[in-house]
């Protein structure tokens, strides 16, 4: 992944070197388990453990040559341990090796996004209790619709928040195994019970059956869940641009000091985080995809899989994890302006209260036709008229009802449209979801 979206700690985890450190994990993790065994002597194993060093530079020099990176690998360690090194790799293939050290860095790469992850549910769980019975327009299709609370769209993402942390922990869970059974996966050189002992050291379990390869649904699914954590993180985006925009003008990400808005625009204060998180999201769906187009291999392997992921495995977790630090940042440092939303709750002249009067009608017993016709028609008055001083309720109090006078009084029309009744079931809500304080 290119710096700009890369933070040190992701970065370094997906580096050569970090990479070929997790080879030779495996690899001393298997001869130890060898010389539990009695397959290899004491002395070997410390010579092997004493001596092996992971040089980047040589192992690229001798692949340069090889055109194949173990090889190069295990040639990089042949030259620095000497004889005991003919006991590393013994009955293995090179699958066996890249394969597992992949899981344990992806393992590693999943518990730095789930620690993310839970920086970012504390944040909106923060915002959803401050911003509870803060009153704003709820829209559907963009379109003023009943009243919500600031606070209920941040404990919405909440919720979602809380579902990306079971997926993580569930996708840890599946891909902590490894394999080191062969060329093909049947023990022809090996055994289950050394393999069984080898990645006991390392803190994985053995794959209950694999080819050369580990089955590429658990990579797919690992770059699935990253790709719904993703959509997660830009449908907060989405919602943060839309309440920037000048029309609606409710919130804003931070603006730093000195931060510029446009080369030609001095005025402009845009919301480019959250277009960036927006974009990041597409790619990351894209790499998704990727991991879906490698689970079908050639018989018991091919490696049309290998270089795509070299790409979006290091890719994947680097972006979520920039993306889910930006999202971060952006909802600690959110503006939002209290009285441009109560503004913006004014301005929809009562129409948000339609729904509670069609409601009332039909307890009344009034049919849903005649109901509905009455509203809509009070309502397109309001809507098409030039007078912004015309609301819902004097609207209705104008509008004829179908085959009678109004049902409703004009007191008790006014009743009807009071903000808190279409709220009264909110702070239920934020309690069954632990949310109250």
């Amino acid at each position: 992944m290119i710096g700009r979206y890369s933070r040190p700690e992701m970065a370094s985890l997906w580096s050569e070197q970090s990479k070929f450190e997790r080879w030779l994990e495996v690899e001393l993790a298997h001869c130890r388990a060898a010389c539990d065994m009695g397959a290899i002597p004491k002395s070997d194993l410390a010579e092997i453990t004493s001596r092996a060093v992971i040089d980047v530079a040589r192992i690229t020099e001798i692949e340069n040559t090889t055109n194949h990176d173990v090889i190069a690998f295990l040639e990089s360690l042949a030259e620095k341990i000497g004889p005991a090194a003919r006991h590393i790799h013994r009955g293995l293939t090179s699958t066996d090796i890249v394969d597992t050290a992949l899981v344990l860095t992806m393992r590693r790469a999943i518990v730095a996004v789930e620690n993310g992850l839970r920086e970012l549910s504390g944040l909106l769980r923060e915002k959803a209790v401050r911003y509870r019975h803060l009153v704003t327009l709820g829209r559907t299709h963009g379109i003023h619709a009943e009243a919500t609370t600031l606070g209920f769209k941040f404990a919405v993402w909440h919720d979602e928040s809380r579902r990306n942390l079971d997926r993580i922990r569930r996708i840890e869970e599946l891909i902590s195994i490894g394999k080191l059974s062969g060329a093909v996966g049947t023990y022809s050189e090996t055994s289950p019970e050394l393999e069984a002992k080898a990645l006991a050291h390392l803190g994985l379990a053995p794959a209950p059956i694999a080819t050369q390869v580990l089955s590429r649904d658990l990579h797919a699914d690992v770059l699935s869940m990253l790709a719904v954590l993703a959509g997660s993180l830009e449908k907060i985006a989405v919602e943060i641009r839309h309440l920037q925009r000048t029309e609606v003008s409710e919130a804003a990400e931070p603006f730093s000091e000195g931060q510029k808005g446009s080369s030609a625009m001095p005025h402009k204060r845009n919301p480019v985080v959250c277009e960036r998180i927006t974009g990041l999201a597409r790619v990351m769906r894209s790499y998704a995809g990727v991991a879906l187009e490698n689970q079908a291999l050639w018989h018991e392997r091919d490696i049309s899989h290998s270089s795509a992921e070299r790409i979006i495995l290091a890719d994947a977790f680097t972006l979520i994890d920039y993306m889910l630090n930006k999202t971060s940042w952006v909802v600690r440092g959110l503006t939002v302006n209290e009285e441009q939303v109560a503004r913006n709750v004014a301005s929809s002249r009562g129409l948000i209260h339609s729904s509670r009067v069609l409601a009332s009608l039909l307890k009344r017993g009034i049919t849903r036709q005649a109901a509905y016709s009455w509203i809509q028609a009070a309502a397109m008055k309001v809507l098409d008229s030039e007078d912004r001083r015309l609301d819902l309720l004097a609207s209705l109090c104008m509008t004829p009802f179908p085959g009678g006078s109004c049902p409703f009084s004009e007191k008790e029309l006014v009743e009807l449209f009071q903000v808190g009744d279409l709220l009264k079931n909110v702070d239920m809500v934020f309690e069954k979801m632990g949310l109250c304080s």
